[in-house]
């Protein structure tokens, strides 16, 4: 029989899991669980390859997968069949037959990620595994301001883990937003690869000058130095969100409502676009009670 591919869409809460990626030992992973269940669908053992790998603890609306099968079934069947199969905490959001050129990870443009931080004097306990919290009072204006730093082609070795083992540093931020909705603080970043805990990094750092205990030029030092010594600490993961994976439009690939799906919905069209090179602010309002600060920062691949 001739093998088709198949394309996932995965939303999952990653409190319980030591990350995506299948481990030698025996934890618990998203890809152990999601190739389990398909296997069982497509009635023979599934390698299931994703856009981007996520940490222990960290949590995805719109993780995207890719696998090879046999098997005749209609998209119903790898969505509601496959959700049988899964725990709670995971779920099968949109399912689609792909050509066999396109990879999960290698056909990717880019990747988006949300880091969610709860601003409250008392700390949540129902989204507790889903946020970052923190009783201070954080500026937006600032942390945007500081994070207009780190849009463009970068080398990013001051925000890198100390055990990352890609081979360069180089990354090009696309976009990085920080939104205010209502109690939570929003980092929204969109770059052609990451770094390991490059995120939680950038988000330590905006944090500390969110609460005034940095300038804002601390975090272009921090960028400039190459040093992960110099930068601030690394933020929980259970803020971060993988949220969207952008591919040439011709493979068609699902696009679920941006996530997480606890937050206001916006329109990010009201947002006005800037080059990437540009560092003034681009501000719009979802409404009265939702400010927005957004600079949406583009380069040419």
């Amino acid at each position: 029989m001739t093998k088709k591919k198949v394309v996932l869409v995965v939303e999952y809460n990653g409190t319980a899991y030591k990350g995506w990626q299948a481990q030698k030992y025996d934890v618990p992973t998203v890809q152990e669980e999601v190739e389990k269940a398909v296997s069982i669908i497509a009635n023979h053992p599934v390698s299931i390859i994703c856009a981007g790998r996520t940490d222990t603890g960290v949590h995805a609306s719109a993780q995207v997968v890719h696998f090879e099968t046999e098997a005749v079934r209609n998209e119903r069947s790898w969505t509601l069949g496959v959700n049988t199969h899964l725990p709670p905490d995971i779920s099968i959001v949109a399912a689609r037959y792909v050509d066999m050129d396109f990879h999960a990870r290698f056909s990717a443009l880019s990747r988006r990620y949300r880091y969610v931080i709860y601003q409250s004097e008392l700390r949540p306990a129902i989204l507790i595994g889903g946020v970052t919290w923190t009783y201070k009072k954080l500026n937006v204006q600032a942390m945007q301001e500081a994070a207009n730093s780190f849009v463009g082609e970068h080398d990013f070795s001051s925000f890198r883990a100390v055990g990352c083992q890609a081979k360069s540093p180089i990354r090009t931020i696309l976009n990085f937003s920080v939104q205010q909705l209502g109690q939570y603080v929003v980092l929204d970043v969109r770059a052609n690869a990451f770094l390991h805990h490059m995120i939680r990094n950038f988000a330590g750092v905006l944090i500390a000058i969110g609460a005034g205990e940095q300038p804002v030029e601390w975090a272009k030092h921090i960028l400039e130095a190459k040093d992960r010594t110099k930068g601030g600490v690394t933020a929980s993961p259970s803020g971060l969100y993988f949220v969207d994976a952008e591919y040439p439009e011709h493979f068609n690939i699902p696009k679920p409502t941006l996530g997480p799906h606890f937050l206001p919905v916006v329109d990010e069209s009201a947002c006005t676009s800037k080059p990437y090179h540009r560092t003034d602010e681009a501000a719009c309002s979802a409404s009265s009670d939702q400010k927005i600060l957004s600079t949406d920062n583009r380069v040419v691949l």
